[in-house]
């Protein structure tokens, strides 16, 4: 039987105008920028103006990725139908897809099968130029930092203390160090320098955690660039570029109102990467979707030790929020990875090896449940070559942690698919209260903070915290900034920081390289193991078979 695509099935679904969409979220037309047919921006003055209570919150996370895959996009957007089909008032809020994975490993990143937001190729591609619009501003900011050495340094910043990058979104390991400035005194000071993607720019994060055009302004303000010769942080607001970076993000900050196949309203704004970033969406557009529907569901990035660790001790604790319930999903191809099984061996039944591995779902889901305090559900994303043996081994399992298990087929039936799911989560939202804990408290210090997360999330033992960035540490604790949460940079693929600790490895030790503050967004990064914040491209990247024909029609875009 031959599959069609993801492109395939995106490009053959009749969608609807977006004024359409906006009027079946209850969004009134005054609110609406349309950007062409399909996409629209919405005034986020539609956030305070609305008479409306919020909905339930729903954030759907997944056990540590593996090349197998899990769907977290593609749950997320079929447990939205999936609650459409039952009747339910239901939006999505999901985080804008970065040109690195696009063009590199991933392909696509706007869900799968049946499961997808739509204008696919535009969501992937350039969207609304808000991503743009942030790598524009943090390189107004690099630029106007440059020329103030250039022009006299009046504020006395040490050229070799600069910690603002500029960025590209891009997977290109070529910029990760350079030296700029060449060419004579007229072409500026020459100095090491560097490149992050996009993603990972702190403008990003005060985008996303902004509560208003005011807010962001304020944030972009204390960004800190630079340390002067006598070790005095040097602000973005001392270089007096926030006014002109914000007018770069006015609209940017603007949430994206899209659909899915089956026509919910999603909205999509913000940023990916929860290895190296928060990894969630704005939350202006989640508040704006808690606004809009009864049930708002949302994702956070990677495994639910990153993005799900991050959106509920950063974003909910900056922006008021408490999720109803947690989706955490899981394929047995994944499991049976995380069990020792090479990809070309997952299409046989193995209870062995998925024993092995299931103790990578069971510790998210305990955590979860009795760290955070939260309703939990396990959806199970099912293959052909999953067997009955296999998925009840599974549900046996997470029943012995009092959680319920659910088969979701929604990438090859969409919300036929979730409707299972979507009623568990009704249930979940309705009978089962959670008792919302963060992980580790404000007034820690960092070094407890870094503990807690290691010991508590991760499963881990110690922390060894190299010299440098002790240094980091107590410079940060002296300046202030020790008590704001902490956004951990690590290896996606192991609760270590070690890549090749599949499953659930204990009794581990984390390594943190350096430590630095985000003060617009408002967290301490920790920087362990060899995390990066400019990804390279692989071997064959997915750009090779991206293509576009004489009609202005794309294939290969996953």
């Amino acid at each position: 039987m031959a599959y069609l695509s993801d492109i395939e099935i995106a490009q053959a679904c009749k969608m609807k105008p977006i004024t359409e969409i906006a009027s079946l979220a209850g969004v009134e037309e005054k609110y609406v920028e349309q950007y062409g047919k399909y996409k629209a921006k919405i005034d986020p003055a539609l956030i305070d103006s609305s008479k409306n209570e919020n909905g339930k919150l729903i954030l759907v996370t997944a056990i540590t990725p593996t090349p197998a895959g899990e769907g977290k996009t593609t749950t997320t957007i079929g447990l939205a139908d999936g609650l459409k089909r039952i009747g339910k008032k239901v939006t999505v809020a999901l985080r804008e897809p970065s040109l690195g994975p696009v063009f590199g490993v991933k392909g696509g990143a706007a869900g799968g099968g049946y499961a997808q937001v739509v204008p696919m190729e535009d969501i992937n591609l350039h969207f609304t130029g808000d991503f743009h619009a942030i790598g524009a501003a943090n390189n107004l900011l690099a630029a106007m930092l440059d020329n103030h050495i250039q022009q006299g340094n009046l504020l006395n910043v040490d050229p070799r203390r600069i910690t603002w990058k500029r960025c590209v979104d891009m997977n290109d390991r070529q910029l990760r160090f350079v030296i700029d400035g060449l060419g004579g005194k007229a072409n500026g000071m020459p100095r090491e320098d560097g490149f992050d993607i996009t993603v990972a720019s702190e403008i990003m994060a005060v985008l996303c955690l902004a509560s208003s055009i005011t807010d962001l302004k304020e944030r972009l303000g204390r960004i800190i660039v630079a340390y002067s010769y006598s070790g005095e942080p040097i602000t973005c607001a001392q270089l007096k570029a926030q006014g002109a970076m914000t007018a770069l993000l006015k609209d940017a900050i603007k949430p994206n109102l899209v659909q899915t196949l089956e026509g919910t309203p999603a909205f999509v704004h913000g940023g990916p990467f929860a290895n190296i970033a928060h990894g969630c969406n704005s939350v202006m557009a989640t508040k704006l979707a808690l606004k809009m529907g009864d049930y708002t569901v949302t994702e956070a990035g990677f495994g639910a030790d990153l993005g799900a660790e991050k959106f509920l001790d950063i974003k909910c604790r900056m922006a008021g929020l408490v999720p109803d319930a947690v989706v955490v999903v899981a394929t047995v191809r994944a499991l049976k990875m995380h069990g020792g099984l090479a990809k070309t061996e997952l299409g046989t039944e193995d209870l062995n090896a998925l024993e092995k591995g299931i103790p990578n779902l069971l510790r998210h889901v305990k955590n979860i449940t009795t760290v955070y305090k939260l309703p939990c559900v396990v959806a199970v994303n099912r293959f052909p070559t999953d067997t009955d043996n296999e998925i009840s081994f599974i549900i046996e399992k997470c029943r012995e942690l009092g959680v319920n298990t659910v088969l979701s087929t929604v990438w090859a039936e969409g919300s036929k698919g979730g409707e299972a799911l979507a009623r568990e989560v009704v249930r979940l939202c309705e009978e089962e209260k959670g008792d919302f804990t963060f992980s580790y408290e404000l007034d820690q210090s960092i070094e407890d903070k870094i503990l807690a997360l290691t010991q508590k999330i991760y499963g881990g033992k110690a922390v060894s915290i190299l010299p440098a960035a002790q240094k980091q540490i107590n410079e940060l604790k002296a300046l202030g900034f020790d008590k704001l949460p902490i956004c951990v940079a690590k290896t996606q693929y192991s609760f270590s920081d070690d890549p090749t600790k599949l499953g659930a490895p204990e009794d581990f030790t984390v390594t943190v390289k350096s430590v630095r503050v985000s003060a617009g967004a408002g967290f301490v990064v920790v920087l362990t193991g060899d995390i990066m914040t400019m990804p390279g491209l692989p071997k064959s990247p997915a750009a090779e078979r991206i293509d576009v024909d004489e009609n202005g029609k794309i294939t290969g875009l996953f």
